[in-house]
């Protein structure tokens, strides 16, 4: 390899080197992965879904016994059999690269969805929002390991 080439191959290794933090960063300031839910009963898998962004659950995480595994306060009796793991509850997200809108949250607790919001804080949690008529509450979900 001629001393050209040599000198060419540490610039690209010493390039890769400082953009490797970047590339880990923008990955930390995406919703894309793995979120605890606030109440710590679930995690949370945020990704593409086409062009929008969407969640489902990745795992349920409360374990006290007569914790239900499927879908049961939905209101179509129909999909009160699907299991909560891989259940979609949110979906239809568009925006970034800090806020995302027009999409819908589903609660598996209540049977109910609701028009939703999510945003991504400066400390690295992000705020998930749903909204009937007027009235809007927000939760702070956390990274999940």
């Amino acid at each position: 390899m001629s001393l050209r080439g040599a000198s060419v191959l540490r610039t690209v290794a010493a390039a890769s080197l400082l953009l490797a933090p970047l590339s880990g960063a923008a990955a930390a300031s995406s919703i894309e992965g793995l979120w605890r839910t606030d109440d710590g009963k679930a995690v949370v898998r945020i990704a593409a879904c086409g062009q929008r962004m969407c969640g489902t659950i990745a795992r349920v995480l409360d374990t006290i016994p007569d914790v239900p595994t499927t879908d049961v306060n939905n209101p179509d009796p129909n999909r009160r059999n699907r299991p909560l793991v891989g259940l979609q509850i949110l979906s239809g997200f568009t925006g970034g690269p800090s806020e995302w809108t027009g999409g819908q949250a589903y609660d598996p607790k209540s049977g109910s969805s609701y028009k939703s919001s999510l945003r991504l804080n400066a400390d690295g949690s992000l705020r998930v929002t749903g909204c009937v008529l007027f009235v809007c509450r927000s939760k702070r979900w956390t990274r999940a390991g």
